[in-house]
């Protein structure tokens, strides 16, 4: 697909991997690869694996960016929240294997995605954005509020990052495997859901994530509006 983003589709699961050759920062060129390649995935009918490099998967937006004024903020913030709305109302199962660290809209990916898997590690998860002196835009808040654990919530929204186990806990991953474990075992995952029926999943989802939809569109068009 791109420099950024490779796509490999087999017996209708596509994994996706991300790979900037650093941390997968979340410019806005990464963010409309991964924009391209969900909507190649749906043109296929696959079930996703979305994956990043050994030791990160996603250092979060770049923070660069934020530097180059309102207007290039506001288009990178519009394709994160627009990329999180895309996959929380993907018709086919995601599944997310992160095999290190998760900064905010890293975090916010595995938030969004049907099954999340992490490596164990010394790797740090989670929203730091309180912690380095930003406010958490309304879509960022409504993607945590639909997953997380609510006795973590309100660290979570407020800085705090975890290891991979206390990140289960919380509620940005499901469960944590051995690093050498981790694509073996999200790819018999991301199978497994190839016999769902798509109709029920995609119609269900739709309920289950309707109040979160709506809260985030509400932020784009308001929140994240020129």
């Amino acid at each position: 697909m791109s420099e950024l983003v490779s796509y490999d589709l087999k017996h209708g699961v596509a994994t996706v991997t991300m790979d900037d050759g650093k941390v997968n920062a979340m410019s806005p060129a990464m963010l409309a690869s991964l924009h391209s390649v969900f909507a190649r995935a749906e043109a296929d009918d696959a079930v996703v694996l979305l994956t990043g490099r050994p030791g990160v998967f996603s250092a979060g937006f770049d923070l660069k960016v934020f530097s180059q004024g309102r207007e290039a903020t506001l288009e990178m913030l519009r394709l994160g929240a627009t990329l999180i709305e895309r996959i929380l109302a993907f018709p086919s199962p995601v599944v997310t294997a992160c095999g290190g660290h998760a900064y905010p809209m890293g975090a916010f990916l595995m938030l969004s995605a049907d099954r999340r898997v992490g490596a164990s590690g010394d790797f740090r998860i989670g929203m730091n954005e309180v912690a380095i002196g930003l406010t958490l835009p309304w879509f960022a808040i409504e993607t945590a509020r639909q997953r997380l654990s609510p006795a973590y919530f309100q660290r979570c929204v407020t800085g705090e990052m975890y290891g991979p186990d206390e990140a289960v806990r919380a509620g940005f991953l499901d469960e944590v495997v051995a690093p050498d474990e981790l694509i073996a075992r999200s790819s018999a995952i991301a199978r497994s859901l190839l016999a769902v029926d798509r109709a029920a999943h995609r119609e269900t989802k739709k309920r289950l994530r309707a109040s979160a939809l709506a809260a985030i569109r509400a932020s784009i068009e308001g929140e994240l509006s020129e």
